[in-house]
């Protein structure tokens, strides 16, 4: 991995491509759901793979966030 980019809107692919990313990582919870399985098309023609790793239970990317946040808040006043 070269980075860990923060997601500001939901287009993954246009991210990617910006980027110039070849691989996104992404939790297998969202593996076989239908939008995946689309996303996957497209990441394919673009020759951008998806790699799913496992999801970590009583991990919470929304509670994380809100903290990442918080902090950001309070070291700018």
């Amino acid at each position: 991995m070269d980075a860990a980019v923060p997601q500001y809107d939901m287009d993954k692919l246009l991210a990617c491509k910006k980027l110039g990313a070849s691989v996104l990582f992404v939790g297998d919870d969202w593996y076989a759901t239908d939008k995946w399985k689309e996303y996957e098309q497209k990441f394919d023609r673009e020759n951008i793979k998806i790699i799913y790793f496992p999801y970590t239970k009583g991990i919470s990317s929304t509670r994380i966030s809100s903290k990442l946040n918080l902090q950001d808040d309070r070291s700018m006043g």
